[in-house]
């Protein structure tokens, strides 16, 4: 009988959302840390639209047990990927209610340890993963009105979407209970637990805006975070359409997937983004910003009905977070980053054979030249026809999902342009079309000059000195004066070093930052004027130079090592990790190299994000620094949920295992391994 059910189900799934229309959900959760658990009692409000023998509602390898409709016990069972409801459902307003447990493989994160007192859990549904935690929808088009109670210890806050209801202790746990007012699609449902404090501002339509952050980062709480009221007001001006939902948070979380993520009034991005003042200048938050919160209009007020059509959110999100930039950083700005895209998509059509109207399209295709094909239409059309035409879209297909079509059927309203022509040549075809972004990017005078500075790569450095000098001098933005400084590299140093100097002058730190990065080899006469960039603003700039002094002046290392033996950098501890490795590799130099080594092989230890650990372990091996607990560490890698550390953990093992005795050492290590971390060392000794 099962059988001849799953059999029915797979025919009738197709069409479940022409069937059955999900309303609401009112979800109580339980989740514990220790054992990475959920358990929850869920209670979905539902119209069946036409008769139906099968709902199907989608669940990741969880239990399920007290299943009613109505009040009343029903039949089900599950195929670890979903749970099938059987009944004779008629027309009319229902109820199906259930409880679960789960133990997610994937979408809910558990970072950090209690041990540490550093725990943090968020989620991550990036289209369709939600269902390894909560019983939802896999299907973007089906949406639902969701309301959230979140049962956690009481030493936790909670983040989650819409607006925090009541908050109840109970002994040692809280309540917390939120509310959606409007329909969502699953993947954007999210939370966030930890420890975290909150600053909340206003938006000029009178939206909270909650940013949160952890205690030790409240220092760094203005640079991470500026701009995020400019950012919110421009958006609902410019696009002409309210903010959507009651509330907005944003909060930064450990060993994040992403850079950000979207969900429905609760933005969470990467740690990467909480900078102090000089972080800010090399790893600003304001694109990602701008990016997650144009996504709560393009993504989340409206959904794009399939893959196929993904340009619609990222393509729109990219464009108008550029639009945001350029009201805080000006045109100049905005120009560079379209001609900076537009390098990288004419660069990649040699090769891309994929479309931007195609499921399989690459992220370089859905955002950058889905962003380049908006700005070519707000261009032709103008600026007035282009907003009235996307508030249209948007208000026409609010809290629904959407094709290319609709948004064409809007641009149609305002304009004749030729949209079958655009979208040959933006969005079905893979070339793209330098001639007319380069008319376009002629607007600007920057970009000009640019152009200008481009022309002459294949010239003779005789041919064009006395132009660049007088360009390195000049008020043109600084991208500009970058593209000079790279066009230098392979130049002889005597014959490029007036140049090198005027670079330095501009007192700009990215152009600093590009003739740091442009020299390997420094000579003696050039040493002093080398040395100046330790001092800049800039912990991306101070690593470049540290490392490069240090390398090519090995009599002046304790000088550098001394000045900078209190540098820390991004909180990532780039600075720091590079004076210990370097520190270490100084002959004779008068430091305590134990403690020392302790303190780089800890930072590769799971006390800390993935992103520490994985610098740590590179110079730990680079330097040759290697012990058991390097090992260890190296191994711990593997089994960790971000893809770049574990692939980086399995692949140095593999590199690691061709010599004889660091095969001996991991056979001696595998006993103080757990399972999951044996199993994967033991799959890389045997291959």
């Amino acid at each position: 009988m099962k059988y001849l059910f799953l059999l029915l189900s797979a025919i009738t799934f197709a069409q479940q959302t022409q069937s059955v229309d999900f309303k609401t959900v009112h979800g109580q959760i339980t989740i514990n840390a220790k054992d990475k658990s959920v358990r929850g009692t869920i209670s979905y409000w539902f119209d069946v639209l036409k008769p139906v023998d099968t709902i199907k509602i989608d669940a990741q390898n969880m239990d399920f047990s007290d299943v009613e409709l109505n009040q009343k016990e029903i039949q089900f069972t599950t195929n670890g990927k979903q749970i099938l409801l059987m009944s004779a459902f008629k027309k009319g307003t229902n109820n199906i209610s259930f409880n679960y447990v789960a133990k997610p493989k994937q979408a809910l994160y558990f970072v950090g340890s209690e041990e540490n007192d550093n725990v943090q859990i968020w989620t991550q549904g990036q289209g369709k993963n939600t269902s390894n935690w909560l019983p939802s929808f896999d299907d973007v088009n089906e949406k639902v009105i969701f309301s959230l109670e979140v049962v956690v210890d009481s030493k936790y806050q909670v983040i989650s979407n819409g607006i925090l209801k009541n908050k109840v202790n109970n002994n040692s746990m809280i309540y917390w209970r939120f509310n959606m007012q409007k329909p969502m699609s699953s993947y954007l449902l999210m939370l966030a637990i930890g420890k975290f404090e909150k600053q909340t501002q206003k938006s000029n339509s009178g939206i909270p805006l909650e940013m949160y952050y952890e205690s030790k980062d409240k220092s760094k709480f203005e640079p991470t975070y500026r701009y995020s009221k400019q950012l919110f007001d421009f958006l609902e001006k410019e696009i002409g359409v309210k903010y959507p939902w009651e509330i907005y948070k944003q909060a930064p979380v450990r060993d994040f997937l992403y850079a950000g993520m979207e969900n429905t009034s609760a933005t969470l991005f990467s740690t990467r983004y909480v900078v102090d003042l000089t972080g800010f200048e090399d790893r600003s938050y304001t694109n990602v910003n701008a990016h997650e919160l144009a996504h709560q209009w393009f993504g989340n007020l409206v959904t794009a009905e399939s893959s196929k059509h993904h340009w619609l959110q990222e393509g729109f999100a990219t464009y108008y977070a550029l639009l945001a930039e350029k009201e805080i950083y000006g045109e100049d700005y905005f120009y560079s980053k379209l001609y900076e895209s537009a390098q990288q998509l004419k660069f990649a059509s040699r090769t891309d054979t994929i479309p931007v109207l195609n499921a399989k399209a690459s992220s370089l295709t859905f955002y950058q030249k889905g962003a380049w094909a908006l700005y070519v239409l707000h261009e032709a059309i103008g600026d007035k026809a282009f907003k009235k035409a996307v508030k249209g879209y948007l208000k026409n297909h609010s809290f629904q999902t959407v094709n290319t079509q609709d948004f064409f059927a809007e641009i149609k309203k305002v304009s004749h342009y030729d949209l079958n022509k655009f979208s040959k040549v933006w969005l079905k075809t893979t070339s793209f079309n330098t001639l007319e972004a380069n008319a376009l990017l002629n607007k600007n005078k920057s970009i000009q000059v640019l152009f200008e500075v481009e022309k002459l790569k294949n010239k003779s450095l005789s041919e064009k000195e006395v132009f660049f000098a007088k360009i390195l001098q000049s008020d043109v933005y600084f991208t500009v004066k970058e593209a000079i400084v790279n066009q230098l590299k392979l130049e002889k140093f005597e014959d490029k070093v007036t140049l090198l100097s005027l670079a330095l002058e501009t007192k700009n730190i990215k152009v600093r930052q590009a003739v740091a990065a442009s020299l390997n080899e420094i000579p003696e006469s050039f040493r002093l004027q080398y040395e100046t960039l330790l001092n800049d603003k800039s912990y991306q700039t101070q690593e470049i130079v540290l490392y490069n002094l240090w390398n090519n002046f090995p009599e002046q290392r304790a000088r550098y090592l001394d000045k900078s033996k209190e540098w820390i950098g991004f909180s990532d501890f780039n600075l720091r990790t590079l004076w210990l490795s370097l520190a270490l590799s100084t002959p004779n130099y008068s430091i305590n190299k134990e403690q020392l080594i302790d303190e780089l092989i800890n930072y590769s230890s799971s006390n800390y994000e993935a992103t520490i650990r994985q610098d740590a372990l590179e110079k730990l091996l680079a330097f040759n620094i290697i012990n058991d607990e390097v090992l260890l560490n190296l191994v711990k890698a593997t089994t960790h949920h971000m893809w770049q550390f574990s692939k980086f953990g399995r692949d140095n093992i593999r590199r690691l295992l061709k010599n004889a005795m660091m095969r001996v050492s991991f056979e001696r290590i595998l006993p103080n391994l757990n399972e999951s971390e044996q199993f994967q060392l033991n799959r890389l000794v045997k291959e």
